[in-house]
C-alpha cells in the first residue's frame, strides 16, 4: 500500500495508463513488425506499472470505507468486497474525461463494501441506506444521545420506522462483532460504545478535549487511524498527530488521570 498520490501525481499517471491500453489494443491486432512490437511491449509494461501503482495508492480507501462502518481492517469479506471495486473501478475508468480516479474508485468500493454489509445481514437496499444514514448522524456527535423523534426527523421517517432503523443497526453491530470474536479471539473485541461509557467519562473526556472528543475516543479505541481521523477533519497526519498527542498529555495530568487510565485498562 502506498500513500495517497496527489491530482498533479495521478495526472501524470494517467497518459501512461491510457498509452498502455492503447498497446495492448494494438498488440491484439497482429499484423505488427518486430520494432514496433517491442515498443508497444514498453509502452504496455510501463501502463501496466502505473495501473499498480494507482491501485496500491488508493487501497487505503479500502480500510477507511471499511472501518467508516465500525467494522476492524481484517474482516475478510469486507476487505475482500473493497478490493473488488477498487479493481472493478481500474477496469471501467476512462483517464480522458478527467475524472479523479480516487473519487471514481470511492464510488465503486462503498458501493460494494455496503452490498457486502447488506448481505450479511440480510437487508433491503433501502433498508441498508437508511442504516448508512443513521450512522452518519450518530457520527456527527459521539457524545449525544439521539432520540427517536430526532433520528426520525433527521431521517425523515415515522417514530416506527426509526425505531426499526436502529434496531437494524444495533443487530449490524452485533453481528461484526460476534464474528470478529469467532475468528480473532479475545483481541477482536469492540471498542466501548461511548453511548454506554460512564458519564463522568464523557464529561471529564469533553471537557479535556473540546471539540477534538471524537478524534481523541476514535484514537483510543483503535477504530480509525491518525491518517483516517485526519482525512475526515482536513488537516495533515502531522497536525493530527500533534493534535492528539497534546490531548493524550492534557489527559494524563489531569486530576482524574487515574480513574481515567482504569476504566480504558478495564475495556
Amino acid at each position: 500500500m502506498l500513500a495517497p498520490l496527489t491530482l498533479d501525481q495521478e495526472r501524470e499517471l494517467l497518459p501512461v495508463i491510457t498509452r498502455g491500453r492503447e498497446a495492448t489494443r494494438r498488440l491484439e491486432g497482429g499484423d505488427l513488425d518486430a520494432s514496433t512490437r517491442r515498443a508497444l511491449r514498453r509502452e504496455r509494461e510501463e501502463g501496466q506499472r502505473a495501473e499498480s501503482t494507482l491501485l496500491r495508492a488508493t487501497c487505503g480507501l479500502v480500510r477507511l470505507r471499511v472501518t467508516e462502518r465500525g467494522y476492524r481492517f481484517g474482516n475478510e469479506e469486507l476487505e475482500a468486497a473493497g478490493v473488488e471495486g477498487l479493481v472493478n473501478a481500474l477496469h471501467r475508468f476512462d483517464p480522458e474525461k478527467g475524472n479523479r480516479f480516487s473519487t471514481y474508485a470511492n464510488y465503486w468500493i462503498t458501493k460494494l463494501v455496503n452490498q457486502a454489509i447488506r448481505q450479511q445481514v440480510g437487508l433491503s437496499e433501502a433498508e441498508m441506506e437508511r442504516v448508512l444514514a443513521l450512522q452518519k448522524l450518530l457520527r456527527s456527535d459521539l457524545a449525544k444521545r439521539f432520540s427517536t423523534r430526532e433520528i426520525a426527523a433527521a431521517l425523515g421517517v415515522s417514530t416506527a420506522s426509526a425505531r426499526e432503523v436502529v434496531q437494524m443497526n444495533h443487530e449490524i453491530i452485533n453481528r461484526r462483532f460476534e464474528t470478529a470474536d469467532l475468528d480473532r479471539g479475545l483481541e477482536a473485541r469492540p471498542a466501548p460504545d461511548v453511548h454506554e461509557a460512564p458519564t463522568w467519562v464523557i464529561e471529564e473526556l469533553r471537557r479535556l478535549c473540546g471539540d477534538d472528543f471524537d478524534a481523541f475516543w476514535q484514537y483510543a479505541f483503535h477504530t480509525m487511524s491518525i491518517a483516517e481521523i485526519a482525512r475526515t477533519r482536513g488537516i495533515s497526519r502531522q497536525a493530527m498527530s500533534k493534535r492528539l498527542e497534546k490531548w493524550r498529555r492534557v489527559v494524563r495530568e489531569s486530576p482524574e488521570a487515574a480513574r481515567l487510565r482504569e476504566w480504558f485498562d478495564q475495556q
